[in-house]
C-alpha cells in the first residue's frame, strides 16, 4: 500500500516523468493472460501484472483532497483513474486516454451501467475507419471490454465512456478514441463499487 499524500492539485503535478517510465516490449496477445475471472455469459481474462508498468497497477493511496467519497477523479497526462473512497485513502489505477485532439475535460455523472457492452461507432469513427461496423456486440472481441459506465452531463450522453479493454498493452498510453480504457479486472471491481450518479471529474 502505498501512503504518499496527494489532493487534486497535486493530481496535476509529475506527469513528464510518468510518461516516460519504460514499458516492455508487447508481448504476443495470449501471452498477457495467466488466468479467468468467472462472469456470465464470458469469463474476464486475467492480466499477467508483471507486464504492466508498475505505476499502473492497482495501488491505494493517501487523498487529501475534498471531494467526496465515491467521485471518480481522472488525470489524463498522468493516465491514473482515481476512485475516492473517504477517510483520506483512494484507489488509483492505469488507464489509457484519447489520442491527441480526442481528449475531453470536465465533469459528468454515470448515467448507466453496462456488463459486456456491446459498441456502436459514432459517426466520426466510421467516417475516419469505414470498415468499423455499425454495432458490435458484447463479449471478448470487443473493445469496450467486461464493463463499462456511461458519462453523462446536463442529462445527455456525452458518448465518453470509461471501460475494459481487450488491448491490456495500451494502459498508460494515449490510445483510444477519447474514452477512458482500463484493464477488464479493474473495470470490473469499479463497476461493483460505483453507483450512478457518481460524479467524474476529468483533469
Amino acid at each position: 500500500m502505498e501512503d504518499h499524500r496527494f489532493n487534486r492539485r497535486s493530481v496535476l503535478l509529475g506527469a513528464l516523468a510518468l510518461l516516460a517510465v519504460p514499458r516492455p516490449a508487447e508481448a504476443a496477445r495470449g501471452n498477457w493472460y495467466i488466468g479467468r475471472i468467472p462472469d456470465q455469459p464470458f469469463d474476464i481474462p486475467l492480466v499477467d501484472k508483471q507486464l504492466v508498468p508498475a505505476p499502473f497497477r492497482r495501488h491505494e493511496v493517501a487523498y487529501a483532497g475534498s471531494e467526496a467519497a465515491g467521485t471518480i477523479l481522472i488525470n489524463k497526462q498522468q493516465r491514473f483513474l482515481y476512485y475516492i473512497e473517504g477517510g483520506g485513502r483512494a484507489v488509483r489505477y492505469g488507464i489509457a486516454v484519447g489520442r491527441d485532439g480526442q481528449r475531453w475535460s470536465g465533469e459528468a455523472v454515470v448515467q448507466r451501467r453496462a456488463r459486456w457492452p456491446s459498441w456502436t461507432p459514432t459517426a466520426n469513427m466510421r467516417r475516419r475507419n469505414p470498415a468499423l461496423p455499425q454495432r458490435m456486440p458484447g463479449g471478448p472481441q470487443n473493445p469496450l471490454g467486461a464493463r463499462a459506465l456511461y458519462l453523462y452531463r446536463d442529462g445527455r450522453d456525452t458518448l465518453y465512456r470509461i471501460h475494459g479493454t481487450n488491448e491490456p498493452w495500451s494502459i498508460g498510453t494515449a490510445a483510444s478514441s477519447g474514452c477512458i480504457r482500463m484493464l477488464n479486472e479493474h473495470v470490473f471491481e469499479l463497476f461493483g463499487t460505483v453507483r450512478n450518479g457518481a460524479r467524474v471529474i476529468v483533469v
